[in-house]
């Protein structure tokens, strides 16, 4: 097996996952991934190629940098990857500010300004910043990229990404709409504009990244021109456990009303609101959808909110695309898996011209993607295109060295 190039790093506060690519081959030689980071029930698995996953040896309160190198281990302990070369190490980072519209090298400068993002970014820039750092000390002299997730909307304007809030607090507090998910949503918008043969830079799209996270994107000519999210990954749709947004006094009247602090209502409202609080049940759409189809009424409201949510965001994101978009993109797990919030989502986009073909919405999924709208229709094109974020990385990346 050729030397593979490229590895794929993505930490959170106690989780690792990683990717190993050889360059331009979407497909990863190997995945891992470790949870529970830190505490004695760290845990692990990888896998090669398309093999079974197997167990992944990780010592109990390890950190980022141990995990890493209990996977790397692992990686090496496979007879096809015994030769394993890593050449150049790509992160993904949820949150790069106005600081980076682009990936970059990583060097000290780098790292400060994503410490500094703590306070936009409080779960991920930290432990971004640590993964970081753990990959410099395992692969000395190895060029690291990194790539943001907020990168491909910073071409968002002005009257886009301002809050009607007093100057000063922006000038001084970097507040305004950022948006995330930018890497599957450029990724997934320029694989859809191939696939359907439409030019990537003279086309409408809008891209809806749905899984625990959710948000979703109107691309114009190559550019994210609006998004869903905000000034962190709260604000926007319905998602697994995040509200989405609320009445921006919602804080003050819970305070008062329930007694709760600042910190209650903003976990409250990130750990246990969306899907998760409508239902009282889960935050796990598939769980969600068997009760749905049994007749279950929480779950009901709960997959009826989150689908309308979505589709009065695809209708309003319209006004930046200046026209019908060609093509509405359905990614991330629910995106791809669920035919059911895609009929119901169209369900309420006829207005626009969608019309949806049951067979063809059965049989589209995570695997292959594919159309779900009527072949030959005058409307605008539905279509699942499954995200692939680590190879995008990976690819940029290469591309810096």
């Amino acid at each position: 097996m050729p030397a593979v190039l490229i590895l794929v790093i993505n930490c959170g506060s106690s989780s690792v996952k990683l990717a190993l690519f050889q360059q331009n081959d979407p497909t990863p030689v190997a995945t891992g991934v470790i949870d529970r980071i830190g505490s004695e029930f760290i845990e692990g698995c990888y896998r090669v190629g398309e093999g079974p996953r197997q167990k992944l040896e990780c010592p109990p309160n390890g950190d980022h940098a141990a995990a890493l190198d209990a996977a790397l281990n692992a990686f090496r302990a496979e007879p096809a990857l015994k030769d394993l070369t890593v050449t150049a190490v790509g992160h993904r980072v949820v949150h790069g500010g106005q600081y980076f519209s682009a990936p970059v090298l990583v060097d000290d400068d780098v790292i400060a300004k994503i410490r500094s993002l703590a306070p936009l970014a409080p779960v991920h820039a930290i432990p971004n910043a640590l993964g970081i750092e753990s990959a410099i000390r395992l692969f000395p002299g190895v060029p690291q990229v990194v790539v943001f997730d907020t990168a491909f909307h910073q071409s968002i304007t002005p009257e886009v990404y301002r809050y009607a809030i007093p100057d000063d607090l922006y000038q001084g507090h970097q507040i305004r709409r950022y948006g995330f998910h930018g890497t599957s949503h450029a990724y997934v918008a320029e694989e859809a504009a191939r696939s359907l043969g439409l030019d990537f830079e003279n086309c409408r799209l809008i891209s809806a990244h749905l899984g625990n996270g959710c948000s979703a994107t109107a691309v114009l000519n190559g550019k994210s021109v609006d998004t869903s999210m905000g000034l962190t990954p709260l604000e926007g749709l319905v998602m697994g456990t995040r509200s989405g947004n609320v009445d921006p006094n919602l804080h003050n009247f819970l305070a008062k009303e329930a007694g709760l602090s600042l910190e209650e209502i903003t976990d409250l409202l990130n750990r246990k609101s969306g899907l998760a609080g409508l239902s009282g049940i889960s935050n796990d759409l598939r769980v969600l959808t068997e009760k749905y189809l049994a007749g279950n009424q929480a779950a009901k409201l709960a997959i009826d909110v989150f689908c309308f949510r979505l589709a009065r965001e695809i209708a309003a994101l319209t006004i930046a695309l200046k026209g019908m978009p060609e093509a509405l993109i359905f990614t991330g797990g629910i995106g791809e898996n669920s035919c059911l919030v895609r009929g119901l989502v169209l369900s309420h986009l006829t207005a626009f011209g969608f019309e949806l073909d049951p067979a063809r919405n059965e049989a589209a999924g995570s695997e292959s993607g594919g159309v779900v709208t009527v072949q030959d229709s005058n409307g605008p094109t539905a279509i699942v295109i499954p995200t692939n974020e680590e190879f995008a990385i990976a690819r940029a990346t290469a591309g810096l060295c």
